[in-house]
């Protein structure tokens, strides 16, 4: 793979790099220099570069023969990972760690990540298989040519017991909505994020940014992907709350909403600039072959901390202990919508709602199915006056009112346009009806609203709209009471 060229085999290497700028090795091709039976070296270094990647490097004729893994290793026989085929290296780069000045080929912090030695079965131009003995990575791989410096990666053996398999997908635990609960000592308090909750699951190389409805939303987000470098080569899924804060720094479901129905990658870019998110990160359910679900939820937090997971964009606020009745007090000042408690002993429960998360607000809102709508009057007789909403008891649509404010005109012509390709005939509402002039839609949109109270009708009193909930199904939408806490 490597030949004698004139410069021991590190032309290309040392063309790249300006050796007075940058810390790494000029180097040498270098003969034998141990024991005849002494197995070849090899390391893998994590390198930080314009995007996060493993380098892989074979002691192999004086020289390492190197590979970029842009996402680490395939951890079974069943899938293959690219394999970007670079330049020579020399062998001092088999203890090479270090920051590559920015500018400078390569540019970015380096690490060691894995080192040990090797067998090698074949080793030929187009193909490499190697039997790799280290810390972090000890199987048999082909390494083989596709087009070009692309190659391919493959694992041929079945990896060692990795514990528990990460999860393709989970639904969100929920919390219930009550009281403050007795006995605050045995729970921890964190602030409500209004946003829009989603799963991060992260590997090596790749996120996704999972919704309560089970829909990827990963593109939508574009400031987030950098998440992908603080994961480095960990497995995890992560629990948390995409926000964006308004002008007082104050998390605002309303700001968002242009930030959820784009499609094209231009209007994505020009919104991130002009609306910027924040993923907080809230909870930790599985990590590098194990589950954390039925640990309690103090011991997630504690690992989650231990993370560091802390970026530009990202952010893993603590919780309290206790006193929660005192940081109610401090969101209520502060004009938030609430707390969410939850049990320190408590496991986490995918897709279930019940007495160990338990959230108190300080304004009432409720989520609630659109199943029509009627027209405006006046300015607004051709557009949008206000949604039919309501709620699923059982398999039954119950109506629970109109809302007509909290709408701006970009807000109106927005709604208007996807209600308009729901548009049907029949009305989704089982029982009492909306009025005759209703525009009625297949009841597949969700939105949130704040209100007054429930009225002895089963409807909203002086309901507002905050925005559409596209992270959640309609037929989830239940009509939410407080509800006692658990030992009151």
């Amino acid at each position: 793979m490597s030949g004698d060229d004139g410069s021991g085999g590190l032309a290309e290497y040392q063309r790249k790099r300006s050796f007075d700028k940058t810390p790494e090795p000029r180097g040498r091709r270098q003969g034998k220099r141990r024991g005849e039976d002494a197995a070849p070296r090899f390391v893998v270094q994590e390198h930080h570069a314009r995007r996060l990647h493993w380098d892989l490097r074979l002691e192999h004729d004086g020289v390492l023969a190197s590979w970029a893994l842009p996402r680490g290793f395939p951890r079974t026989p069943e899938e293959n990972r690219l394999a970007v085929h670079t330049e020579d290296h020399p062998l001092e780069y088999l203890t090479f760690d270090g920051q590559i000045p920015a500018g400078e080929y390569g540019g970015g912090s380096m690490t060691i990540w894995d080192h040990g030695t090797y067998v090698a079965e074949k080793f030929q131009d187009d193909k490499v298989v190697v039997h790799l003995h280290g810390e972090q990575v000890d199987g048999r791989f082909a390494l083989f040519r596709t087009k070009g410096d692309d190659w391919m990666i493959h694992r041929m053996d079945t990896s060692a017991d990795d514990g528990d398999p990460m999860p393709e997908s989970l639904t969100p635990m929920a919390a219930t909505l009550s009281t403050l609960p007795p006995h605050q000592d045995d729970w921890g308090f964190e602030i409500k994020w209004d946003g829009v909750r989603a799963l991060a699951f992260g590997e090596p190389g790749r996120l996704r940014l999972i919704g309560r409805n089970g829909r990827e939303f990963s593109r939508q987000y574009p400031e987030l992907r950098p998440l992908m470098n603080t994961i480095g080569a960990h497995r995890m899924v992560l629990d948390g709350e995409i926000v964006a804060f308004d002008e007082n720094g104050r998390p605002s479901f309303q700001r968002i909403q242009p930030r959820i129905h784009l499609s094209s990658e231009a209007d994505i870019r020009r919104q991130a600039q002009r609306i910027p998110v924040v993923y907080v990160v809230f909870d930790l359910l599985y990590l590098d072959g194990r589950s954390l679900l039925n640990r309690p939820y103090e011991e997630r937090r504690r690992e989650l901390a231990a993370l560091e997971l802390a970026g530009p964009a990202w952010q893993v606020p603590d919780y309290q202990r206790g006193d929660g009745d005192v940081l109610l007090d401090a969101t209520r000042k502060r004009g938030l919508e609430g707390i969410v408690a939850k049990r320190l002993a408590g496991p986490y429960r995918p897709g279930r709602r019940g007495g160990d998360w338990l959230k108190i607000k300080n304004v009432r809102q409720q989520e609630v199915v659109i199943g029509g709508w009627v027209p405006g009057q006046g300015r607004l007789t051709r557009s949008l006056g206000a949604l039919l909403v309501g709620y699923y008891d059982d398999d039954a649509l119950r109506f629970a009112g109109k809302v007509g404010t909290g709408f701006d005109d970009a807000t109106r012509a927005r709604l208007l346009h996807r209600l308009e390709e729901l548009r049907t005939d029949e009305s989704p509402f089982t029982g009492r009806q909306p009025q005759r002039d209703a525009v009625f839609v297949r009841p597949e949109l969700v939105a949130e609203v704040e209100f007054a109270e429930w009225t002895n009708a089963g409807t909203l009193r002086h309901p507002s709209f905050e925005g559409l909930r596209e992270d959640k199904p309609a037929r989830d939408v239940v009509r939410e009471e407080p509800v006692p806490p658990p030992g009151s």
